[in-house]
């Protein structure tokens, strides 16, 4: 099979990075085709910056024979229906996480992929970064012995500050949970496994929001949905972890993700990161210390998973950032919410298998 033409749904502050790395590095699997956006100055930037041949709405795109797959980073309120529109029309899709804003609507979406025989897979593709990749090996090559637990910290005051539209981070679907949750549940799953049992406590800081970021400052956003979120999750294996995702926090030194053996521990980069730096500790009580990076991309290779997903229509392998695994991470998410509001355990309906480290015989482009 050739190169897969790509139609990307949305312009905004995500899309340069996917632009850039599907034209520049990852453009033996795909060609970006076309591009549209609903703010005309968005797409004409984007096709100004990076040469993008068609300007195309989303309708056009569904009914042309040129467009094989939908990139969909909409906002997070658009992804059931861009991307289930896009299935209809026997488009394959990747998208921006989260997948939906229910687990039932994403339930659908996977379902109605399947009928079609069709590819779907979506954000976040970090964990095929070096740094997550370089955690993955610790584990398998058994520098901690067997996992116990883990803890996952996403402290933040908040998007108001610096984002130009920041009011959707603040609505159902967003918060800090659907926004930043996918990042670091995401990782925990590559690197321990599926989760099984699921319970949720959440709570809102302020009900109110001033924007002091350029060009609405000063406007106030009514606050929706929970912007403090703890979570614990019971995996299969027996290991449990504890997550906590904030928009309340104004300072915090708690690590981002820390992995615990029964011989040591680690240190896991910024999930929203391709890169490290990774640390080990070991039982010989000499505390952390880095370790060197085990594999390629390190920088910024979004648009690595989407790579991914367009080789498996040739080599049949299992998307690494394909449907199970966003699916998983969407009910996770939905059931720390339904934990909150039935005050009891959630028991996951989804399965999730763990895919295999990424190849550290890879050059730049290659998958």
């Amino acid at each position: 099979m050739g190169k897969i033409n790509v139609g990307f749904v949305g312009c905004g502050n995500i899309s340069g990075i996917y632009f850039k790395n599907l034209i520049q590095v990852f453009n033996n699997q795909v060609k970006v085709f076309a591009c549209g956006d609903l703010f005309k100055e968005k797409q004409d930037k984007a096709i100004e910056e990076y040469g993008i041949e068609n300007i195309m709405t989303f309708e056009e795109m569904l009914k042309s024979d040129d467009i094989h797959m939908i990139l969909n980073i909409t906002q997070p309120a658009f992804h059931y229906d861009i991307t289930k529109r896009a299935l209809e029309a026997g488009k394959h899709v990747y998208l921006e996480k989260p997948l939906s804003l229910s687990f039932e609507e994403g339930r659908e979406l996977v379902e109605l992929s399947q009928k079609k025989g069709l590819l779907l897979g979506g954000a976040p593709d970090t964990f095929m970064g070096a740094g997550i990749q370089t955690c993955k090996k610790l584990i398998d090559d058994g520098y901690i012995g067997d996992i116990v637990g883990a803890t996952a910290f996403m402290m933040s005051k908040g998007h108001e500050s610096w984002h130009p539209d920041p009011e959707f981070y603040y609505k159902p679907g967003g918060g800090p949970m659907f926004d930043m949750g996918p990042y670091y549940i995401t990782a925990l799953l590559n690197l321990i496994g599926e989760v099984e049992w699921v319970v949720g406590m959440n709570t809102t800081g302020f009900e109110k929001r001033t924007i002091t970021s350029q060009p609405k400052y000063m406007q106030v956003i009514d606050v929706e949905t929970p912007t403090h979120i703890s979570g614990l999750l019971k995996f299969s294996s027996g290991a449990t972890a504890s997550i906590i995702t904030t928009f309340d926090c104004k300072k915090s030194d708690l690590p981002l993700i820390e992995i615990y053996g029964t011989k040591g521990s680690i240190k896991v980069p910024d999930p929203n990161t391709f890169g490290g730096p990774v640390f080990l500790a070991t039982s010989d009580g000499s505390g952390y210390k880095e370790v060197p990076l085990t594999h390629i991309y390190a920088e910024n290779s979004r648009g690595i998973g989407l790579a991914d997903l367009v080789s498996c229509l040739t080599t049949k392998d299992k998307p690494k950032a394909g449907a199970q695994q966003i699916l998983h991470v969407l009910e996770i998410m939905d059931a720390i919410f339904t934990s909150d509001e039935k005050k009891q355990y959630y028991k996951m309906t989804t399965k999730y298998e763990k895919p295999a480290q990424m190849s550290r015989d890879l050059v730049k482009g290659q998958v």
